[in-house]
């Protein structure tokens, strides 16, 4: 339970983190690039058994560490032109309804168990991410040409997640869980220092401490966001279904509530629904153990 709760508050600190980034000016492609190298970092660091960085390649989940760290790229650039082309409420939904992909895998893949309890609280739990994230009376209005963006944020943030689920239970033995999250963010972190490069050849790199600074700071409770979400997944207090869906929404209810607190957030009633339903799925969950 300790495990979760410091993943859904490390998590919840990067939604602060990126509230901040818009007061402080920061650019955000930029920070995100440092934010991967000081994540990788703190993985090395956490470390504690001697690692050969030569026999990494070796390592049974190193393969799709790759694969990981082009999805982090892409499903940031992609959150990115969904924020710009239809609102952050619709990247909200999208990312945080992801969810629906890891719990079904969970279910089929390890036949984990369904009982009423679990099926209610997975259902308000749903309901509540859209009710909580929506922060217009409108609703969400998506463009039919910008359909497919939402639509690759939700499948590739479920594959992130279903991906990080079946390492955990196949390859990462206990010892190595902070070198397979440092590795994730490695490739990430050299595939964003790419693109950086790529704009400074082409004179559109600016280089500016403020961005540094604004990443450093984001990569330390990104990294412990999955770091402690591995350590839920294998705690056993709760099967893969119980920890996503308790860590998706608690992060949206907790998210919600700071922006109440930090940024004196206005929240309509449909959001103040959401979260009642995000503390009633909880129960549900925690009940179906």
């Amino acid at each position: 339970m300790i495990a979760l709760a410091l993943s859904i508050l490390s998590s919840t600190m990067i939604f602060v983190v990126f509230k901040l980034f818009s007061k402080f000016k920061i650019n955000t492609l930029h920070a995100i690039v440092f934010n991967y190298i000081t994540a990788c970092f703190l993985g090395i660091i956490l470390q504690k058994n001697t690692v050969d960085f030569t026999t990494i390649p070796n390592y049974g989940w190193f393969p799709y560490t790759l694969a990981l760290g082009v999805l982090f790229i892409i499903v940031f650039n992609l959150m990115a032109l969904t924020t710009q082309r239809s609102g952050l409420s619709v990247v909200s939904v999208a990312t945080k309804m992801s969810v629906v992909i890891p719990v079904l895998f969970g279910l089929i893949y390890y036949e984990e168990s369904l009982s009423a309890f679990k099926i209610i609280g997975i259902i308000l739990a749903l309901i509540a991410v859209y009710l909580a994230s929506i922060k217009t009376k409108d609703g969400i209005k998506i463009k039919s040409s910008n359909l497919i963006f939402p639509i690759l944020v939700f499948f590739g943030g479920g594959i992130i997640d279903t991906t990080i689920k079946y390492l955990e239970g196949e390859f990462v033995a206990k010892d190595d869980i902070p070198i397979f999250t440092a590795t994730i963010y490695a490739v990430a972190g050299t595939i964003g220092f790419s693109i950086l490069i790529f704009h400074a050849i082409k004179g559109k790199f600016q280089f500016k401490l403020k961005n540094v600074i604004g990443g450093i700071v984001l990569g330390i409770p990104n990294f412990f966001s999955i770091y402690f979400l591995v350590q839920a997944l294998r705690s056993g207090i709760f099967d893969s279904s119980g920890v996503f869906t308790i860590n998706n929404v608690a992060i949206v209810m907790a998210s919600t509530i700071l922006g109440i607190l930090l940024f004196k957030e206005k929240l309509l009633i449909k959001n103040w629904i959401g979260i009642g339903l995000a503390v009633l799925g909880i129960l549900f969950i925690a009940l179906a153990v």
